[in-house]
């Protein structure tokens, strides 16, 4: 059976200041792999390493890495790379009988099926290098059964979760001590992008209150510790890619309104929030 390549290293060269410490190097890791690096001291092993763990972007060449859940059909390919400036970038790939086939529209593929009318689900735009992809965040509080309330993510950073959820108890007053708290975002992509904060509040006093946000509705914003909901880059581009799938209102940071035209966006209502309980608000008035 053939193995599939999860890494792949091209052509990287690495440089600390004008020492040069890795070059024109080419490595290939596949699935079930077991990889040793050896060398002398100061040959660039632990320099090799962090490219791998994402901690260093190559001075030249490039890093793939191949993502997404093994039951799933596609494959994300995410590339660090540095040739004329630093880019990352996110491909999808659908796994077909012919080879990988290129997803031309992934934020429909990565929406489909989504459940309508549930409470603690809601959309956002995170930016992959320069493409605006939408993901379904889903979000489930119950009440717990333990001493200490547990706390899982599946695709999204753990500490920023509890960091939202201090917040949200916080400056909100929704209190989460008692219940387990599980995110998940479907797809198997990771979401890195602090401008998913709002979505992943949102969904969490969503399924607290049990109050469903609308299908139409996309959250874009990050959650400082204050509350607040500070402006994010890419607006502009996240707005269209949601109005182009479709969505009719966008929660997005007030003050960010100013810099924006209605009329670039006719199908879509802008719904400004300063602060996180704005926008909780506006849930519970069922105004989104």
């Amino acid at each position: 059976m053939e193995k599939s390549c999860i890494i792949s290293i091209n052509d990287v060269w690495h440089t600390f200041g004008e020492k040069m410490v890795l070059q024109d190097v080419n490595l290939t890791v596949n699935e079930g792999d077991f990889v040793a690096i050896t060398g002398p001291n100061g040959g660039g092993k632990t320099t090799i390493l962090r490219l791998i763990l994402h901690l260093l972007k190559p001075t030249k060449g490039s890093v793939l890495y191949f993502e997404g859940d093994k039951m799933l059909p596609y494959r994300i390919l995410r590339a660090a790379k540095n040739r004329y400036g630093s880019t990352n970038e996110l491909g999808m790939f659908d796994m077909t009988g012919q080879g990988l086939e290129e997803i031309e529209n992934p934020s429909q593929m990565l929406l489909e099926g989504r459940p309508l009318g549930v409470s603690g689900n809601c959309v956002a735009c995170t930016m992959e290098g320069s493409r605006p992809i939408l993901s379904e965040i889903q979000a489930l509080a119950t009440k717990t059964n333990f001493p200490a309330p547990r706390r899982a993510c599946s695709g999204y950073d753990y500490n920023r979760m509890n960091l939202l959820i201090a917040v949200l108890e916080k400056r909100a007053g929704y209190f989460f001590g008692n219940l387990d708290v599980y995110i998940n975002i479907v797809g198997g992509i990771a979401l890195r992008d602090t401008a998913c904060d709002l979505a992943v509040c949102l969904c969490m006093v969503s399924s607290l209150l049990d109050c469903p946000v609308s299908d139409k509705l996309i959250a874009i914003g990050e959650v400082g510790l204050g509350g607040e909901v500070r402006s994010v880059p890419n607006l502009e581009q996240r707005l269209r890619e949601a109005e182009r799938i479709g969505f009719e209102r966008a929660v997005v940071p007030k003050h960010s309104l100013a810099h924006l035209n209605p009329a670039d966006y006719p199908g879509m209502k802008l719904i400004g929030a300063a602060y996180i309980s704005d926008a909780i608000h506006a849930l519970k008035s069922d105004r989104l």
